[in-house]
């Protein structure tokens, strides 16, 4: 089973890559780029065979490693 986890800043906390790119953006001429924000996406291969299970497992991978909850939010997709 795969599993793609997707990590976010939470909004309202400063995103100062997502800015750096925004202005690289504008320098190369791509007008219109009102904000930027900048994440990470995380594949895991798992060798669960049980959807909810997966999820769960990912869950706890997240709240324990993958992600910092405090400022960060994340989405988990099983496939």
């Amino acid at each position: 089973m795969k599993a793609t986890v997707t990590v976010m800043l939470k909004t309202g906390v400063l995103d100062p890559q997502g800015e750096a790119v925004k202005s690289a953006l504008g320098a190369l001429g791509f007008a219109g780029v009102d904000a930027v924000r900048q994440g990470k996406v995380i594949e895991l291969d798992l060798e669960e065979t049980d959807a909810a299970a997966a999820e769960a497992a990912v869950t706890e991978m997240c709240d324990k490693l993958l992600a910092n909850t405090v400022i960060e939010s994340y989405r988990i997709e099983i496939a």
